[in-house]
Formats: C-alpha cells, structure tokens, sequence
C-alpha cells in the first residue's frame, strides 16, 4: 500500500472546526484515504484533551480480517463512540478477559456524544477477547469482545 501524504493544513482546519463547533469527531474521506480528528473523550469533570488525529486506509480492520467478525459470539458497536472498559479512568474494569458474565452485566461503556452508554452482555458466557482498547474510538458494527 503506497503511503499517501497528510494535508497538514486540512487537519488544522479540522481540528479548528472541531473546537468551534464543540463536536467530538469529525471524520473527512476522499478517494481510499480517511481521516478523523477526535477529542479524546473523558468524563464531564475532566479537561478535555487537544484533538487527537487518526489516519486509516479504507480497508477491513484486522480483527475482521482474523474472522473474529465473524464469531457468533462477537458483541459489536451499537453506535459510533468511545469504547472505555471501566467506569472512569483509573478504576477497574467491568470484565476482564476470562471473566463470566450474566446476561445483561455491563461490559463496558460507550461515550457518545457526552453520554455515556453502558454495552450489556447478551447472552451469559465467558469473555474470551477485547478487541478494543480503553479509549479506543469505535465504529457502529465494529466488534468489541467475544463471548463464548
């Protein structure tokens, strides 16, 4: 895959938009190339961070490529956010990899739009993997553990 170079003045203009309109990501796509600018989100009590660039080529990511897409027990993004594995920085996860859950325990949580939405299990079974990392942005349908 050939490298592309990155319009610094874009993502200036990018990240200024973002403060102006107090969004929380904007994402911009031209040809195979992708960008987003996001704030780091964290909670309402916290600084907010300066935005933060990601650059990614318009390709499946690796977990789907390993088939874990593809897993029966995959619990997927119900919306686009941010994935945080424990109720505030610092403190201790919901689950851990190897943990049991029960049916509707909380996973972990989403931050979207300042609102912090917790991801329920839907089935009771094992955490085999987090796909994810805490603070990790994610993608509506993108796969973010499996139970087994």
């Amino acid at each position: 895959m050939a490298r592309t170079q990155i319009d610094d003045e874009l993502v200036r203009r990018l990240a200024a938009l973002l403060e102006e309109t107090k969004l929380t990501e904007i994402e911009y796509e031209v040809g195979g190339l992708r960008l987003r600018v996001a704030r780091a989100a964290v909670p309402v009590a916290a600084q907010i961070a300066a935005p933060a660039v990601v650059m990614a080529a318009a390709a499946p990511s690796a977990a789907a490529e390993s088939g874990a897409a593809e897993s029966s027990g995959t619990v997927k993004s119900p919306m686009v956010g941010v994935a945080y594995r424990g109720p505030e920085p610092g403190a201790k996860p919901y689950v851990a990899e190897g943990d049991q859950v029960a049916e509707g325990a909380t996973l972990l949580l989403i931050e979207a739009m300042k609102t912090f939405n917790p991801i329920m299990a839907p089935r009771a079974g094992r955490v085999v993997r987090f796909l994810v990392g805490d603070g990790q942005p994610v993608e509506y349908g993108e796969p973010l553990l499996i139970l087994a």
